[in-house]
């Protein structure tokens, strides 16, 4: 346990941070699950629209640095590869 008060404030600062960095990639999680299940019912209209509403979450929770720049282009390059095969 922290016995500064220094410390106790910065414990308290990473506990915040740390719910806030869940809740934020949970939402991210979210928007991944609903572009993942139209590319799996065959709709290509539906899951290029949930993939364009994913991208800029995707992109500012990079930002945030929750997730890592690099991971958010991989998602976001692996989701648009197979909603490109769902075209073809």
């Amino acid at each position: 346990m922290a016995n500064s008060k220094q410390a106790r404030k910065r414990a308290r600062q990473a506990e915040g941070r740390r719910v806030l960095k869940a809740s934020q990639r949970a939402m991210v999680r979210t928007y991944v699950k609903r572009v993942i299940k139209a590319i799996n019912g065959g709709d290509h209209a539906s899951a290029m629209t949930e993939f364009h509403k994913a991208q800029p979450v995707i992109d500012r929770i990079a930002d945030k640095d929750v997730l890592s720049k690099k991971k958010a282009a991989r998602l976001k390059s692996r989701l648009n590869k197979r909603i490109k095969a769902l075209a073809a």
